[in-house]
Formats: structure tokens, sequence, C-alpha cells
């Protein structure tokens, strides 16, 4: 059985609208982490009218600029910046970034002063920059911008987020592990609080409310249809990471321009553009190599990676065999996901061939092992059964 987020009966934007009023009661202050992306601007445009009605106006919305955007990204921005109820704070920090392109080098960092040279594109005008956040130090991502940008003398801070269940197991689970306000999660610091209040709206809401309402939005999206991009599957994120990487591909055919400088800007670009897809980076593995074994494999190319990358895939892997010890006393299939854990040989094998530096693969386990369970004709009781007879 799949896990779903919960039901809802009235209109997914009635029942937004009432989270953020709830929001609104809770902290001192609202901020909106703006991507650009289809799902912020939602975010966005239903907070900016809670605020209207509750005189909180201007509305501060953040927007973490990484450096490898689309055009039609920049000039969205830009035309957020110019409204009368946004205060926009554009940041370009030296964020580290997910480099899936790479194994030797499986971090960029955006912004980078001593690569200055090959930035991307200039910096904006008005940029915040290292220079104007204090509290910003090296090595951080991109969570951590929120906090360094309002601290604790802002009082209670709720950072609102686009995230929704349905994009990916991994945040589903994030709003299945509370049932009363489980769009708010627990306070970091103290005094932190990451909001997701569009959770369980689906692609074809967040389209059709920005249709209904006529909502500006980011025509990188027009861009990636005509290149055949289902709704699903179109993006506004950095192209470099994991999970983005196979769509590498449409920069080359819908950018030309930006392609040739994130040629230049990062490590394995070009390779992963043509062979994101294929078992050089962990997609649609098929067959180990002749002689061995989905066991053998995942530990040799374990040893491909240099260290401390090397020793960091270690201990992710650590982690989700020791998931499986606790859920069962089976040794680790080799092929064929157990039906309890969730884990195989093989899985190992792309969690490792993808580097998975995130620990994102973790994630799926629960999912897998349902899908395991389903193909193999067994019940839950009958899984759990099986425990009791060894």
């Amino acid at each position: 059985m799949t896990l779903k987020p919960r039901a809802i009966d009235r209109d997914v934007m009635a029942v937004s609208l009432e989270r953020l009023h709830r929001i609104y009661d809770l902290v001192d202050r609202v901020v909106v982490s703006f991507s650009g992306g289809k799902d912020s601007t939602v975010v966005l445009n239903l907070t900016a009218q809670v605020a209207r009605e509750r005189g909180r106006l201007p509305l501060d919305v953040y927007f973490v600029d990484e450096e490898a955007c689309y055009p039609e990204t920049v000039e969205y921005v830009e035309r957020v910046r110019g409204r009368e109820d946004v205060r926009l704070w554009w940041v370009c920090l030296p964020v580290t970034h997910r480099n899936a392109c790479s194994r030797s080098q499986p971090w960029w960092v955006c912004w980078d002063e001593a690569l200055r040279d090959r930035w991307i594109r200039p910096l904006p005008a008005g940029a915040i920059t290292a220079a104007d956040v204090p509290r910003f130090r090296m090595g951080m991502q991109v969570d951590d911008v929120g906090p360094c940008l309002f601290g604790p003398e802002c009082g209670r801070v709720a950072d609102l987020t686009g995230i929704r269940a349905q994009e990916s197991p991994r945040r589903m689970q994030t709003v299945l592990r509370k049932t009363r306000d489980n769009y708010i999660a627990d306070a970091r610091m103290g005094y932190y609080v990451n909001c997701k209040p569009i959770y369980d709206w689906k692609a074809e809401d967040v389209w059709r409310a920005a249709r209904q309402q006529g909502w500006d939005y980011n025509r990188s999206y027009d861009v990636q249809a005509m290149l055949g991009t289902s709704v699903s599957l179109q993006r506004v994120t950095p192209p470099f990471g994991e999970e983005p990487l196979g769509g590498l591909w449409k920069y080359a055919e819908g950018w030309p321009d930006l392609w040739e400088r994130m040629l230049r800007r990062v490590d394995g670009v070009n390779t992963a553009g043509r062979y994101a897809l294929t078992d050089l980076y962990g997609a649609r593995l098929k067959e180990p190599p002749p002689g061995m074994t989905w066991k053998a494999w995942a530990l040799s190319m374990l040893e491909l990676y240099p260290e401390p990358q090397r020793s960091e895939i270690a201990r992710g892997l650590a982690s989700v065999m020791k998931m499986h010890r606790k859920k069962t006393a089976r040794p680790i299939p080799d092929a064929e996901d157990d039906v309890m854990s969730g884990l195989s040989w093989k899985y190992i094998c792309i969690i490792v061939s993808r580097g998975d530096l995130k620990g994102r693969k973790k994630g799926q386990l629960t999912q897998r092992a349902i899908t395991a369970a389903a193909k193999a004709g067994l019940t839950f009781d009958q899984v759990k059964a099986l425990e009791v007879k060894r």
C-alpha cells in the first residue's frame, strides 16, 4: 500500500490559506524562501494575500541565487523584486552545492571569489553577498541561508517553502511524522521554523491556481515544455545535483549559451550531459559486469572515490545496512530488494554510483520494500510472518 498525504475534502487553496493564518498566529516574523519555481510562486502569492489581510506587508522574500540559473528565472525574480508588496532579499552567497557530475570534485561553490573569471553570470544589482551576512560561513548549504539572514533577534521565524510531498517519498515522510500541524516542523535553534503550507498540492493544482488567479510565473517552464519535459518533471533547481542530473541535456538544447558557460564552470558537466542516463551514473542499471555480483561491483565502485568522499559514502552505506539489520536477520539480497527493508546490493550499487552524499536514497527504502512485497504477492502480515519463522 502506497503512503499518501492526509486527504483534504475542501479546496487545497482554502486549506493552505488557513494554514498560513495559523502560522502568522504562532510566529513573530514570516519569510518566504523563493526559488523562482512554480511551487514557491504559489507560496509567495498566497502568503502575500494573507499578509495583506493582516496588515503585515511588505512580505519578506529571499531568493538564494545559485548562479547556474535559467535566464527566465533571473527575469522573473527581477519582476518579483518590483512588486510593492514584497521586500526581496537577493542573496548571492558562496553556498556549497552537490556536484554529481564528478567523482573527483563532488562539490562546487557558487559565487566562489577564487573562480570569479569562470562565473556563469555577473552578480545582479543589489545582491547580498558574504560581506553583508556576518553569520555566513564557508561550507554552509542552501538550508543554512535563512537563519543567517533572520537571526534570533527576529523572534520566532517561520520560513515558508513550496515543498510538496508528491515530488518524492523523502519529502512525503517529512510531513507524515506529526498528526497535528504536520506542515510546521520543529524549531531549529529554538526559533527557526520551516513550514510547508502547500505540501499536499499536486502539480495540476499549482498550474490551475496560477491560471485561475492570473499569477506571473517563470517562463523557463514554457521552454521545458517545448523540450518535451512532462509537467511532473519540470524543475527550477541547480542542475548539477544527483536528482536533476538526468535533465542536463535540456540545457544544451534549450539554453546553448548558458550551457557553454556551465561547461567551463563545473567539472564533469560535459560527460554527465552525455551519459547521465546510463549506468556510468547509476541510471538504469541492469546487470553487473561479467563475473561480478552486485555486492562486488558496489564495493569496487566505492574504491574509485577519493577521500574524504569515500568515507562519507561508506558511512551512508553503514547507515542503510544498520537499518536493514534492525528490520530483518536475512542477509542483504544481491539483486532483488528485501521485502522488509527494501535494500539490496543492486540498490547499494545505485547509491554508490550516484555518490549519494546527502543520503536521499535512504528515504526511498520504505517504498522499495512495499513495492518488493507487492511484486512477491505478499501482504504486510505475510511479510511480518516471515520474520516470526526465522
